[in-house]
């Protein structure tokens, strides 16, 4: 009869399984794969026409909730880097939107209530509203003036042939490397070192 020490579970615990790491790699290439295919059914236009709203907006709102509130919250970094102003609605410091901003809006499903509202107020003071969203007939994309459709399943959507993915994972990940798309070109037009980039960036880590 083996008797289990204290120390063994946490031994076993660090102990390459090579079923769990094939299994890691496999779901890892699914991810990439699915990524890719999704990218490459996003109209270039219309990211172009999100990405020139962006270029002449006076100032930049982002709003989303739940992980693609997130993913606009990288992408307003990445905006700020370039000089841009840009403000992250719910934040304390946010100020009144007003015509000549532009809000940039995020929801898979188009639905999201707060999301909507936003939009749908930012449209009402004359400010442009840009969205990327997966439904083009969606309250959210009725108040834009720019729609990225994101080919991606729904959250909702559990029994998608679209992605093999958990709820909306896929339109994350894709609507992240969309805005790093946009950011990248809107760097190239502006031609700005990376060293002057990184003066912009926090330094109150």
């Amino acid at each position: 009869m083996s008797v289990i020490t204290d120390a063994e579970p946490a031994a076993l615990a660090g102990t390459p399984d090579t079923a769990e790491a094939t299994s890691v790699t496999r779901n890892q290439l699914l991810v990439l794969d699915e990524i890719q295919r999704t990218a490459a059914r996003v109209d270039p236009t219309q990211v172009a026409a999100l990405a020139a709203e962006i270029r002449y907006g006076k100032r930049i709102f982002v709003t989303g909730a739940g992980r693609s509130g997130l993913v606009l919250k990288m992408a307003a970094m990445r905006l700020m880097h370039l000089g841009l102003a840009v403000h992250v609605v719910g934040e304390t410091t946010a100020p009144a939107i007003t015509a000549g901003d532009v809000l940039l809006a995020a929801s898979g499903s188009g639905t999201t209530s707060s999301v909507v509202k936003a939009a749908q107020t930012a449209a009402a003071q004359g400010a442009r509203v840009a969205v990327y969203t997966t439904s083009p007939g969606s309250p959210l994309a009725e108040a834009a003036s720019a729609v990225v459709v994101i080919p991606a399943a729904q959250k909702t959507d559990h029994g998608s042939a679209v992605s093999r993915q958990y709820s909306g994972s896929l339109f994350e990940q894709v609507l992240f490397t969309t805005t790093e798309a946009v950011f990248q070109s809107l760097w190239d037009e502006e031609a700005i070192a990376p060293e002057d980039l990184w003066l912009r960036h926090a330094n109150l880590e």
